[in-house]
């Protein structure tokens, strides 16, 4: 099964900057375990469109969809056997990575 595993990171409590060699070994043993689907870190939200097509016009806005102290820093798909297995991984992507995760299956 796959998954989404979102990386949330605070503006008031940010992670640490210097995570980046310890996420490229996570990464490098996702990859040689089989999980590794795809994986990015994101621009700062000020980078944000948010595209609305929904009437007789599109609407762009500049920023997020929604205002938060927390927002989406990254993403991970994994594939992983089960719910289970996604959870260990998210615990030691949390540790890893000095943020939040959130982790969901696709459909």
């Amino acid at each position: 099964m796959r998954y989404l595993v979102s990386v949330i990171d605070d503006k008031s409590n940010p992670g640490s900057t210097d995570r980046e060699p310890a996420i490229s070994a996570f990464n490098e043993r996702l990859i040689a375990d089989g999980y590794w689907v795809f994986a990015g870190g994101l621009a700062d939200t000020d980078a944000a469109t948010v595209v609305d097509n929904r009437g007789e016009q599109p609407v762009f806005s500049d920023g997020p969809f929604v205002e938060s102290k927390e927002y989406l820093a990254g993403v991970w798909v994994w594939e992983a056997p089960d719910l289970d297995v996604a959870l260990e991984l998210a615990a030691e992507a949390s540790k890893v990575c000095d943020r939040k995760i959130e982790v969901r299956p696709f459909r």
